[in-house]
């Protein structure tokens, strides 16, 4: 998964904590990555170099909710934008 903010809700024994990773800059995005137990959010540059990185254990992890960042809509999509009309690439 990509984006550009994930929040992560984490269950830390008797209260519930939640982060907030988001891209510092333009051109970054974030990546989630599951795998043996632990769950591992990554800000990563437009090459692919990992600028910052958390892990989580994946049994702790109760909600992992990813906010895409907007890309522009190339023609044959069929998404829309609010309002009901359909989104153009500028020619």
């Amino acid at each position: 998964m990509k984006g550009d903010r994930v929040e992560i809700v984490v269950d830390a024994g008797g209260e519930v904590r939640t982060y907030d990773l988001t891209a510092t800059r333009a051109g970054r995005r974030i990546e989630i990555s599951t795998g043996r137990g632990i769950v591992e959010v990554t800000e990563v540059t437009r090459t692919g170099t990992p600028v910052r990185t958390a892990r989580f254990m994946a049994s702790r992890v109760l909600a992992l909710v990813e906010h895409p960042a907007h890309d522009v809509v190339l023609p044959g999509d069929e998404d829309t934008a609010a309002g009901g009309r359909q989104l153009r690439p500028s020619a």
